[in-house]
């Protein structure tokens, strides 16, 4: 199987890059590192260097097919950035996502599996997250992710695109071979910045918020394994045969901040300096995922969510990488 990779030198990509190598399939990478990293390619993946709102550029990565898929990955994710500069992120995700599409139902692409996000449901009610929650996005980021997702309802409906909107929470660890990991320019995520304050390489962590309607105050969320995300994308392949589909992932069960910097301890054997600050505007109390359709109609299942495993992958690729892919 020959599959096409957006963003495929980024965080996410890359982990399905290689769990695509792994299983013997033959990947297309399309990235213009501008948050990826060259180094994350692995060897053997054909790399077309580029932008995915170029024209001439997806032509030339379609060009090498035919494609099993593609996997859309590449888009800006800051939500702070997003607010800052809302045009910013309706140019380069949504503009950039219709030239995409376009030029993939031009080339005869069936297959799309688009990396969503949980930003689409803002601040939710209680319980896990189903795919039948409202989507009601309250940051720019999260906006054009909905967006997104309609363009591709109508490409379904207009060209007969079979289309795979995963939705997924908190993305963390590392590859367990130690050939990727998370480096992110800034860093935004939980759990790297848990563990470089713990190694002394950022001053102490804020927490933000201690008075949240939770067990300790702090916002819980639902942490999966980046491996486990790759492994879902897969799956979902099978599944388009029957139609187009929408899945949440996530692993069902949420950790407050302050269990995530125990676990972090616990894995490293050191403190994680931190301070305590007030809650973030949006912020909601409790974010968590219900996959109970994606488990039902594929049969996937987290197979790290335990989370000092996922943390005892992000920690190892941290200290084998103390300046990232950099190194």
């Amino acid at each position: 199987m020959r599959y096409l990779v957006t963003g495929g030198a980024g965080y996410v990509g890359s982990h399905l890059v290689a769990e695509i190598r792994d299983r013997g399939g033959e990947v297309v990478v399309v990235d213009n590192f501008v948050t990826g990293h060259r180094d994350a390619v692995l060897p053997g993946v054909r790399l077309v260097e580029g932008d995915v709102g170029d024209a001439a550029t997806l032509q030339a990565a379609l060009a090498f097919g035919p494609f099993e898929a593609v996997f859309h990955f590449a888009a800006r994710s800051l939500v702070g950035e997003s607010m800052r500069d809302p045009m910013l992120y309706f140019r380069e995700n949504v503009g950039k996502g219709a030239i995409l599409i376009d030029s993939c139902v031009r080339g005869g692409v069936r297959k799309f599996v688009f990396s969503s996000t949980a930003a689409l449901f803002g601040v939710p009610g209680e319980g896990p997250i189903g795919e039948t929650a409202p989507i009601a996005p309250v940051s720019v980021y999260g906006e054009s992710k909905a967006m997104i997702e309609r363009m591709l309802a109508w490409a379904g409906r207009v060209h007969g695109l079979r289309v795979a909107c995963l939705r997924y929470f908190n993305a963390a660890g590392a590859d367990a071979a130690g050939r990727l990991g998370e480096d992110h320019r800034p860093e935004t995520h939980l759990i790297p910045l848990a563990i470089d304050a713990a190694l002394g390489r950022r001053p102490p962590l804020e927490v933000f918020g201690t008075d949240f309607p939770t067990p300790d105050g702090t916002c819980i969320r639902d942490y999966i394994h980046v491996a486990d995300l790759a492994d879902a994308h897969l799956r979902v392949l099978t599944r388009l045969d029957a139609g187009s589909v929408a899945y949440n992932l996530g692993t069902g069960r949420g950790h407050s901040v302050l269990e995530v910097l125990r676990a972090v301890e616990a894995v490293g054997g050191r403190a994680v300096p931190h301070c305590l600050a007030g809650r973030r505007a949006g912020d909601p109390a409790n974010l968590v995922a219900s996959s109970a359709r994606i488990a039902a109609e594929t049969g996937w299942a987290p197979r790290r969510a335990a989370l000092e495993a996922i943390v005892a992958s992000a920690w190892a690729w941290r200290v084998a990488h103390p300046d990232g892919f950099a190194a």
